[in-house]
């Protein structure tokens, strides 16, 4: 009898943790049994698993082999474990050597090639924090696994080449992943807002927007330039850190769309409006994230609000809230972090030219409320500013006179981030956005003259109730880009005009 154990990892959500591989190969009529809550993936494994050792000149017992996948209550899936199965196979047959704090990840192709993964990058982490010391991966994931600090990566193209390296014959090089360089030289946004001409107004609410993490809503008739506008924001928001952007990385490694070793920019998703509840928030049987997760740290744009399913608007509302999506299965419950910021767009009504002195608006009344009532209140209740987008004038078109970059609106939103950090550091909040009702009479505080203002706005303009934290927010954040401490009656003006759309739809 022989028996033999091999590290290797799963995932928990946008986490990794350990997985022992442990086999035992003793006499007995020849078969070849995977136990630990396999799924589908991982039994069929035993197929590729015997093609590929096979095909690369090694010997497959044919006695009784039993691989137990530890710890046995957490179900398994991906075909990931096909390098730790294969070499807990050879080990135990003594045709390869103990690799001593290593985990093994990866899928086999049949001819003992390893194919790419899903997930590395989650993985690796988990196993340098449980203190293993080499990591090996396919070729195609050592680029992404490289970013993790205290682990050697050893990223290899077949299980030929890794059973050379364990046997000192041909060793492979070690991969270590340079971020700082990959930080300073990539590209990171293909838009500018220097190429919107006209739009000021919308300009200096996405600004506001920015500066103070708040979720905007923009109304306009197509072809105003909505679209064009929304996938700009990234550009003005604050840079990645670190941190952030490995978080990123975990999510779009785990959902198979990593296009690079480390996500250096923000991300801007903009699923299409016949996407699913489950596509927006992410699920499955074995759960992945989706456009809400993937958006994570970046900005979610949603175009043509009103045209989205009423279930996948509704799941916004958690992740709106608590900057995470909270998935429940049989085994277990998983969180994926959300924490984006909303951009939503829409047309004022079904045709699309209400209000627009150049297009007649066919739609009646009712057609009016009726499509913009498809946004729900609680859902409208978490966004801060609703802006309107007027059509473009032809004069704004063809001005000779360049548009402010996107560099310079930037810096000044960094100076207002930088602001709130300081300001709020010991509260958990980190910007204007997250300010909660009791922040919000703490550091927001009116004199009398300006409260006065505010309760004129609310009598005259028949302004909502809901509206009113809305309002100190964002008057908070236009302090902030002014560098000022105090809130002033016009930080209140400003405010409230990114609420008027309230009374005008009827929202």
């Amino acid at each position: 009898m022989s028996l033999s154990k091999v590290n290797s990892c799963g995932l928990l959500g946008i986490d990794g943790y350990i997985i022992s591989v442990e086999t035992d190969i003793s006499n007995g009529i020849p078969s070849f049994e995977i136990v630990g809550l396999p799924d589908t993936a991982v039994r069929e494994s035993k197929e590729r698993i015997r093609s590929a050792v096979k095909n690369s000149g090694l010997i497959m017992p044919a006695k009784k082999i039993t691989v137990n996948l530890a710890p046995a209550n957490i179900k398994k899936g991906g075909a990931y474990l096909d390098l730790p199965i294969a070499m807990g196979i050879l080990l135990a047959t003594k045709q390869t050597v103990l690799a001593q704090d290593a985990v093994f990840i990866g899928e086999l192709a049949l001819d003992g090639a390893l194919r790419g993964a899903d997930g590395v990058l989650p993985m690796v982490i988990s196993a340098a924090k449980n203190g293993i010391k080499r990591a090996f991966v396919p070729f195609e994931n050592a680029r992404e696994a490289g970013v993790v600090k205290g682990i050697e990566i050893y990223g290899a193209r077949s299980l030929d080449e890794i059973l050379l390296h364990l046997t000192g014959q041909k060793e492979i090089e070690p991969f270590v992943t340079d971020t700082e360089e990959l930080f300073s030289t990539a590209e990171k946004y293909l838009y500018d807002f220097a190429e919107v001409k006209g739009q000021e107004q919308v300009k200096r609410a996405l600004e506001i927007a920015a500066a103070g993490g708040h979720n905007i809503l923009m109304i306009g008739p197509p072809g105003s330039g909505k679209t064009m506008l929304a996938q700009r924001v990234p550009t003005i928001l604050p840079d990645l850190s670190f941190d952030e952007a490995l978080e990123v990385t975990k999510i779009h490694s785990i959902s198979g769309v990593l296009e690079s070793p480390l996500v250096t920019a923000r991300p801007f998703r903009s699923p299409h409006h016949t996407i699913s509840a489950v596509g927006l928030s992410g699920g499955g049987t074995n759960p992945r994230p989706g456009e809400i997760s993937l958006a994570h740290n970046g900005v979610l744009f949603l175009d043509e609000l009103p045209e989205f399913h009423r279930d996948a608007l509704e799941v916004l509302r958690q992740p709106l809230e608590d900057q995470k999506v909270t998935i429940s299965r049989a085994g277990g419950t998983f969180a994926f972090p959300s924490n984006f910021m909303l951009v939503a767009s829409t047309n004022p009504c079904p045709c699309g030219f209400n209000g627009d002195p150049s297009h007649e608006c066919k739609c009646t009344q009712a057609q009016i409320q009726k499509y913009i009532g498809k946004i729900s209140g609680p859902l409208l209740d978490r966004i801060d500013i609703h802006i309107e987008v007027p059509a473009v004038k032809y004069e704004d078109l063809e001005t000779r006179c360049s548009a402010e970059k996107s560099a310079d609106i930037k810096a000044r939103v960094d100076k207002a981030r930088k602001l709130q950090l300081e300001r709020y550091k010991d509260t958990g909040v980190y910007s204007n956005s997250m300010l909660t009702p009791a922040l919000i009479e703490k550091y927001c505080e009116l004199d009398e003259k300006t409260n006065a203002l505010l309760k004129n706005a609310f009598d005259s303009l028949g302004l909502s109730a809901r509206a009113h934290n809305r309002i100190l927010k964002v008057a908070r954040t236009v302090a902030d880009l002014e560098g000022r401490e105090k809130i002033e009656a016009k930080d209140i003006l400003e405010a409230i005009q990114y609420r008027t759309l309230d009374r005008k739809f009827s929202l």
